[in-house]
């Protein structure tokens, strides 16, 4: 029995992907903190569905001190695991990070496979990873989870060395599995770090040919699910998936758009923020995230709708503010076709005064008040890169026509 438990870990990554029915639960300390808690369930639950699984039941329990060896306090890690017995045994997804102990022996207290946050977001990402460089760093990401999770669980990287045969990678006189397990994960590690860097040389070649061409460049930026995928297609008459689902795309798609003033700049859409994205992930993604980096300016989308709104605009600035962008932007609250207009006027300016930006109402879904956001987006690229024959091509166009005029002119007169 102890074996199977071993086998069906939650920190085991391919546990995640056959999750059919889990009970979500997550702590609060103090009254006060319930209603937060409550929101951070609602936000799991959606990031349970986007896994492809259905919810058994969600539990808010209180918590006075994290306990070391469980998290919960033992009356919550019997009144839980009662609970899972009752539904039958689905899995437990903990809306906390839990140490690799607090992980273990919850699983040996329940009998289930227990996956706290980072590994529901994990596993999400390794599910809608299409690029060969989002595989290699969701890849990376999961692999750097588990080196401190290595104890019980990791039969498969046993039998992986079982079929290595002789060489550096079988373990030596004395050499523990664990020590093993250790080693294979690093040398995995080392291949997948230099095909990415392989990859990041073919990025970096592309965004310099995307410089040389003098165009702006704009990076849509903003919580998982705001609507960015569904605004980059509004904007740009573009197709790219838009799945009302948390990290529907993870890979950065660019497109063109043309202005009213007649500017063309690149339009990228990024992955989504979170509250709580973990660690490994954003050192995995640092490529990806660099098409942030290196946009001229930005357009921040919030989902005026949420009711989580505004604490989801500060983790987007936040966010921000630790890759150190500090790029002139746009906040488009979205999705205001949810809200009465005087309700999401005030939901825009609270928002507007977190963000410190004028904020542009809009609809990415019904196509309203993409005019102001095109309007604005075309005003802080023309402060970003200076008028160009490449950027400005229907300007450029007209200046050929006067020269041509120009010259005509020139020759009628000489004629005469």
């Amino acid at each position: 029995m102890a074996r199977a438990r071993e086998s069906r870990s939650g920190a085991d990554p391919g546990v995640a992907a056959t999750l059919d029915r889990v009970l979500i639960a997550g702590a609060y300390h103090g009254g006060s903190r319930r209603e937060q808690t409550e929101i951070e369930l609602d936000e799991l639950e959606e990031l349970a569905r986007t896994l492809g699984t259905s919810i058994a039941d969600r539990a808010a329990v209180p918590l006075r001190d994290i306990h070391p060896g469980t998290f919960f306090g033992s009356g919550t890690v019997e009144a839980l695991g009662a609970r899972v017995q009752q539904l039958g045994g689905p899995a437990v997804l903990v809306n906390d990070q839990l140490s690799p102990r607090q992980q273990r022996n919850l699983e040996e207290s329940w009998g289930v496979p227990v996956l706290d946050r980072t590994e529901v977001i994990l596993a999400i990402f390794a599910r809608r990873a299409r690029s060969a460089e989002g595989r290699v760093q969701v890849e990376m990401a999961q692999l750097e989870h588990q080196l401190p999770r290595l104890a019980g669980g990791w039969g498969h990287l046993e039998r992986q060395r079982g079929r290595v045969g002789s060489g550096s990678m079988r373990g030596g006189m004395g050499e523990k599995q664990i020590e093993v397990d250790r080693r294979l994960i690093n040398q995995k590690l080392r291949r997948l770090r230099q095909r990415l860097s392989e990859i990041q040389r073919q990025r970096t070649t592309r965004r310099t040919a995307r410089t040389a061409a003098r165009l702006a460049s704009c990076a849509i930026v903003g919580y998982t699910n705001a609507g960015k995928s569904t605004l980059l297609n509004r904007l740009t008459s573009s197709t790219v998936l838009a799945d009302n689902l948390l990290f529907a795309t993870l890979d950065p798609t660019s497109r063109l758009l043309g202005l009213a003033s007649g500017r063309r700049i690149i339009v990228t859409d990024t992955v989504g923020f979170i509250q709580s994205l973990p660690h490994e992930l954003v050192e995995a993604f640092a490529a990806t995230l660099e098409e942030v980096r290196e946009a001229h300016i930005l357009t921040i989308v919030v989902d005026a709708s949420h009711p989580d709104a505004e604490a989801q605009l500060e983790t987007v600035l936040t966010t921000l503010d630790e890759m150190s962008c500090d790029q002139p932007a746009v906040l488009a609250v979205n999705k205001v076709d949810r809200l009465d207009p005087a309700e999401a006027a005030e939901v825009a300016a609270r928002l507007g005064a977190i963000a410190g930006v004028s904020p542009v109402l809009v609809s990415a879904a019904r196509g309203t008040g993409l005019r102001e956001l095109r309007a604005a987006m075309d005003e802080l690229a023309a402060g970003a890169v200076p008028d160009t024959r490449a950027n400005r091509p229907i300007i450029a166009a007209a200046e050929d026509a006067a020269e041509v005029d120009e010259g005509a002119v020139g020759k009628a007169r000489a004629a005469s």
